[in-house]
């Protein structure tokens, strides 16, 4: 794996892109339609490794999985309480957001299920998952404090009990995890947040038939007999990977861009509300819906960028795009003061550390804290070239690029770990500034 060196861009990012498919909803596509009976064609799916991973685990439980190319796929299952008993250990690979899911849905389950990952899963706890499964009747055995792969999940002799569960921290995967539990369990299973957090999983379960109870922040689900899987569908292009190019476009000088088919979804479009807080300029075009997800075209060019606070109440919606954001306010006039933020030192890596021991070496004008970031804006001009690690995390690594493009140039260790969520960011980087 050789080193990436990216150069200083002079002369601005200019263009139009297609936003690879959303990685959230390409996972619950193959997911969901894995516990529905009829085929289901899946298009714009994200190839990355952790949304393979999830098609491999659902191969392993039963469903076919055919790839008419490698955005296009056809997935049917067996029905909802049709998964197969897996003939050997299913691999998470990277992802998070598999393990954790599937954990929610493999916990009903009447065979016996062990779970594997990178080196970098193994490292991740996984207890605010295991706690609440746990509560409804779920047995489930890990290793180092039962929180950590391997994890073994046990059938009980009793189906699960629906629970209501006040979420200490506001969670997607959590969420979505206790709903897919819900989905076999006794009687109404009720996840309260304290922020709503992103719900592509509660508007995707709408889409296969399930009725869903909300009260504020609450989200019900009962016992389903089977889900009604509709014949497509069509995946929005990923915010969070549109992050990248929302950042370099609105910090290096005589950019403008045309992001395409972009999901923007409200619980997860922190990063619009954060940035144009800052003075980016950023327009929305062609508004419409995709499947269940609302879509639009995202046009951005160069601006002034100012400094600017936000914290525990916006964080379910930008806790990914954290890392791209410091750029943008290492290169804003003032200071950006983030805090609520602690959740990013449980991610790929503890990225509050990798941020301040890595950007820093670009310019140091960072200072972390327990559970955010206190960056002060400076010139370009004042930054260094450096050679900075990845830590294996694509986030990192393709915010290090955009870093250099916008600073004065970086070389990256273990840079292709955008496979995970981005495999032609380097591609589409070199063809915008040329």
């Amino acid at each position: 794996m050789a080193n990436k060196i990216i150069g200083k861009i002079s002369h601005g990012l200019q263009g139009e892109l297609i936003i690879p498919g959303d990685k959230s909803v390409s996972h619950r596509s193959v997911m969901f339609a894995a516990l529905g009976d009829t085929p289901v064609h899946i298009t714009n799916f994200l190839p990355s490794a952790d949304c393979l991973s999830t098609a491999g685990v659902m191969q392993a439980l039963g469903a076919q999985v055919d790839f008419l190319g490698p955005t296009e796929l056809i997935v049917k299952g067996n029905g909802l309480h049709g998964l197969q008993e897996p003939a050997t250990v299913l691999d998470a690979g990277n992802s998070g957001t598999t393990l954790r899911l599937m954990m929610g849905m493999l916990a009903p389950q009447k065979f016996v299920s062990v779970f594997t990952g990178d080196s970098s899963l193994h490292k991740r706890p996984m207890g605010r998952v295991i706690k609440p499964l746990s509560m409804m009747g779920a047995n489930i055995v890990g290793r180092a404090e039962n929180t950590r792969l391997p994890i073994t999940i046990v059938p009980t002799a009793k189906a699960l009990e629906g629970i209501t569960y006040d979420m200490p921290v506001a969670s997607a995967q959590v969420k979505s995890a206790i709903l897919l539990a819900g989905l076999f369990a006794n009687g109404t299973t009720t996840v309260v947040e304290p922020y709503t957090s992103r719900n592509h999983t509660e508007l995707m379960l709408e889409s296969f038939g399930v009725k869903l109870g909300y009260q504020g922040t609450a989200i019900s689900i009962e016992a389903q007999d089977k889900l009604i899987a509709p014949e497509e569908i069509l995946v929005p292009g990923d915010i969070s990977s549109a992050a990248f190019w929302l950042v370099a476009a609105s910090v290096i000088p005589h950019s403008e861009l045309l992001l395409k088919n972009v999901g923007i979804n409200p619980t997860r479009t922190g990063i619009l509300d954060v940035l144009q807080a800052m003075g980016a300029d950023i327009t929305l075009q062609n508004q419409r819906n995709s499947g269940s997800e609302p879509v639009a075209d995202i046009f951005v060019r160069s601006s002034k960028l100012h400094g600017t606070s936000f914290g525990a109440d916006i964080m379910p919606r930008l806790i990914d795009e954290i890392p791209v954001l410091t750029v943008a306010a290492m290169l804003a006039e003032g200071k950006t003061v983030i805090t609520g933020a602690g959740e990013l030192r449980v991610k790929e890596t503890d990225r509050i550390q990798a941020i301040s021991d890595q950007f820093n070496k670009l310019c140091p004008c960072i200072d972390a804290t327990e559970d955010g970031l206190i960056i002060q804006g400076t010139s370009p001009e004042k930054w260094h070239q450096a050679t900075c690690f990845s830590y294996d995390d694509h986030r990192i690594a393709m915010t290090l690029a955009v870093a250099g493009m916008a600073g004065q140039g970086v070389e990256i260790e273990n840079p292709d770990c955008i496979d995970i969520s981005y495999p032609s960011f380097y591609e589409e980087m070199n063809r915008l500034y040329k």
